[in-house]
């Protein structure tokens, strides 16, 4: 029997960049800020991480400082996918010796494999990899979508922890919860579906809002863990206008920028991402303000 990697909120943290490359003292600092504020995992060089624009030297320098200042505190989950599977496969084991407890693997970009396609990279992978591996659903990135008889196939893989799951398709969720054994996991990749997706069984979420409201993301995680669905759905309504801010650009730009504006060195964006129009940032600011997020002056 698996047991899942973690429960709870997640966060999908950014990297902080300099003009250089990745600001490993600004990533400690934020970090601590997660640790203190109860995330229940760090998930290091995905999508919010940037690291589709890393080096590889730099996305191991990145995942070796996490996994030495978490110091094993939390689980740290590294992001490793490909649309080569051998990169993949590589990627994931130089991330198992660099101390992860789990790698997180995008489905195949660009390639748009086909579903046998999909099991076969996966089962790739996981063969290859010393640490359990997630899948990563997310179609509107990456062209291809995971169909949940596929999902009944991955998850007879002993080393297939379960799926970050992006489609934002509830009906297709429910028919993967009923083909997989309760023992391949399902965490929330859209913050504002994290109460529905474990009231249908999730263990969390891999989470952006993390990044700027983490006490507030392992609350509602809690809450949904210990069944007091209720609860977590006002919480999941209160925090809505939040989540619709974060993504009022792709991601990571306007996360990024409201670490900035809450006086954490976020860093710059890399191109091809830059700046929010002037429209969004107001959004932005005029959000965390709201919530009360923004420092006192």
């Amino acid at each position: 029997m698996k047991t899942p990697l973690f429960t709870g909120s997640g966060v999908a943290i950014v990297t902080p960049f300099n003009h250089e490359t990745v600001d490993l003292e600004a990533l400690r600092h934020l970090l601590d800020f997660q640790l203190e504020n109860g995330t229940d995992a760090v998930i290091v060089c995905g999508t919010t991480g940037e690291a589709a624009t890393m080096s590889y030297a730099e996305r191991m320098r990145t995942i070796e400082c996490c996994v030495e200042h978490v110091n094993g505190r939390v689980p740290v989950i590294a992001g490793t996918g490909s649309n080569s599977t051998e990169t993949a496969r590589t990627q994931s084991r130089d991330a198992a010796r660099a101390g992860v407890h789990g790698v997180l693997v995008v489905t195949p970009y660009y390639n748009k494999a086909s579903q046998e396609g999909l099991v076969r990279h996966y089962n790739t992978v996981a063969d290859a990899s010393p640490v359990p591996v997630i899948v990563y659903d997310v179609p509107s990135r990456t062209g291809v979508s995971i169909a949940p008889e596929t999902y009944a196939r991955l998850a007879q893989h002993p080393n297939i922890n379960g799926v970050k799951e992006a489609a934002g398709n509830p009906g297709a969720l429910q028919r993967t919860r009923n083909l997989c054994p309760e023992d391949f996991f399902i965490w929330s990749g859209n913050d504002d579906e994290t109460a529905a997706m474990c009231m249908l069984g999730g263990k969390g979420v891999i989470s952006v809002v993390a990044n700027v409201f983490p006490a507030a993301m392992h609350r509602l995680s809690a809450l949904c863990l210990s069944g007091d669905f209720a609860a977590a759905g006002r919480l999941q309504l209160e925090l809505k206008e939040l989540c619709d801010a974060m993504f009022c650009e792709v991601n990571p730009i306007p996360v990024k920028t409201a670490l900035n504006l809450m006086g954490y060195h976020a860093g710059q964006l890399r191109l091809p991402l830059c700046e929010p129009s002037e429209g969004n940032l107001d959004r932005i600011r005029r959000t965390l303000e709201q919530y009360g997020l923004l420092p006192q002056a």
